[in-house]
């Protein structure tokens, strides 16, 4: 039986192996994907990325 976890974290390093991850900017979802999807097609998901991973 699989579970589900809901994890709130601010480095991405936490989450990055999820199996999805939503954005939030000012209180909304503004993308949801897997790493490698937000990746390609969210901004604010890279920039963070660039950031916090290198």
């Amino acid at each position: 039986m699989g579970r589900t976890s809901l994890v709130i974290a601010h480095r991405l390093s936490t989450v990055i192996d999820a199996d999805k991850i939503s954005v939030l900017a000012e209180g909304r979802t503004v993308a949801s994907g897997r790493h490698e999807d937000l990746m390609v097609n969210s901004d604010l998901y890279r920039e963070l990325a660039a950031r916090q991973l290198g």
